[in-house]
């Protein structure tokens, strides 16, 4: 087996991505997923993204996490914007099909604006709060998110009862200034911190924006700088959500075996 692979990174949230048009990668084979994946013994990377043909849209992504499973993923949708647009697939903007459903983009140099799916409403979780933004997100507010333990903290909460059986990614918020937030983020399904998620931003900004009477939040995570804009409708619901960053390509191979 043989297939051409290009690596692609989202402010540090790093993604496989295979042209599958011909639809020749075998996509229930978990297993490869997860070896290709894996940084001792694979090409590495948090998830593994294949771009196909889809009636009624430029594309389709399908989206795999480290482990195999599948979820919506922002960064990477944004990654499978621009990889779209080198193979010229799409030009400036698109409309593609991901998990969650239909999604709109554009794209401006190394910039991709995702257009995500709509957010009916914030939950209370405790003191925290639970956030779907196409994965479903846990936020909680720290007084330093830089020493925080995240990833003892966010696996004790993705593994708690109160999120089985599938658990839920973990997020942890210390604001920077009235406009702007520091993330990090453990990730389900890498169930480890990773550099970036662009969901789990998202979900954060709309805490942060919907607390502080804004519709534009910047945020700081590990991996770079990212901007979420919204509007918030009076019946607790979010709209027209954009997630705003850079998608860059790292580098292009053949692997086989």
């Amino acid at each position: 087996m043989q297939f051409s692979f290009y690596k692609y990174q989202g402010t540090g949230n790093d993604f496989i991505m295979i042209d599958d048009r011909n639809e020749a990668f075998p996509e229930d084979n978990l297993p490869l997923v997860q070896m290709l994946c894996d940084r001792k013994f694979g090409i590495g990377a948090d998830g593994l993204i294949l771009i196909r043909y889809k009636d009624g849209f430029d594309f389709e992504m399908i989206y795999f996490n480290s482990d195999g499973s599948q979820s919506m993923c922002g960064n990477g949708a944004r990654c499978a914007v621009a990889f779209s647009k080198f193979i010229n697939i799409i030009d400036t903007e698109t409309k593609f099909l991901a998990i969650d459903g239909p999604h709109t983009a554009v794209v401006d140099g190394s910039l991709v604006e995702l257009g995500m799916s709509d957010v009916n409403s914030i939950s209370n979780a405790g003191q925290d709060y639970f956030v779907n933004t196409g994965s479903p997100h846990h936020v909680r507010f720290v007084d330093n998110v830089l020493s925080y333990p995240v990833v003892d903290q966010g696996a004790a909460v993705r593994y708690s009862d109160d999120y089985k059986p599938n658990g839920t990614n973990v997020n942890f918020v210390t604001p920077i200034s009235d406009e702007e937030i520091h993330v990090r983020t453990y990730e389900r399904g890498v169930e480890n911190e990773t550099l970036s998620c662009g969901t789990g931003v998202t979900a954060c900004a709309l805490v942060y924006g919907i607390k502080h009477q804004l519709n534009e939040v910047k945020i700081l995570t590990p991996g770079g700088k990212l901007k979420v804009r919204f509007s918030a409708a009076a019946d607790g619901s979010f709209r027209n959500i954009k997630l705003i960053g850079p998608a860059e390509q790292v580098f292009h191979g053949v692997w086989e075996k």
